[in-house]
């Protein structure tokens, strides 16, 4: 995997998003936020995120999407549970994943982030392909990128966010990463 110039990861789908823009002048990117998604909540492999993220979900195609009506979110990354990795804003943009959020001190973290959403939820474990592929992820992002923090949602947006979620395992993410150094906590 290689993270090309204008920041896309080559050999994937590219689904642009709308919902992102420039990031603010020589922002650093220094973070990482893991998250995870499904829509309708705790179903797989539908277009629910896709059609969130391209503000073409239908209100009407389950109960839970009224309250999406008016959302405007995305991601960078976006891995299925069959690792399938989809690209919808380009790392050198950014994403609006975090909302109101704060890290070390520093508010607006889609600012200086990059977001990678999990098909899952707080209460289903993650597949070993999603595993795979954001380890594989998270190693090219760090030798294009200075990420110096890898943090869950619920991290800069304490009681507000829960995922990850519990059901997230971070040693063993940890373990498939080069160098202790570059591992915050989730």
């Amino acid at each position: 995997m290689k993270i090309d110039a204008v920041g896309c990861l080559d050999g994937i789908r590219f689904i642009l998003s709308p919902n992102c823009d420039e990031r603010p002048v020589d922002c650093e990117i220094s973070l990482l936020v893991i998250h995870n998604i499904s829509l309708p909540p705790e179903e797989f492999g539908g277009d629910g995120v896709i059609q969130l993220f391209t503000n073409r979900i239908d209100p009407g195609a389950h109960p839970y999407y009224q309250a999406l009506r008016d959302l405007t979110v995305s991601a960078h990354f976006f891995i299925r549970r069959n690792g399938e990795i989809i690209q919808f804003v380009s790392c050198e943009k950014r994403a609006w994943h975090a909302g109101e959020s704060c890290w070390q001190g520093k508010s607006c973290c889609n600012d200086f982030s990059i977001g990678v959403e999990l098909e899952g939820s707080d209460t289903t474990p993650f597949t070993d392909l999603q595993y795979q592929a954001l380890a594989a992820l998270t190693r090219t992002l760090q030798s294009r990128y200075p990420i110096t923090g890898i943090v869950g949602h619920s991290d800069i947006a304490p009681g507000r966010k829960t995922d990850p979620g519990p059901c997230f395992d971070w040693e063993r993410y940890r373990a498939a990463l080069p160098g202790a150094d570059n591992r915050s906590s989730g």
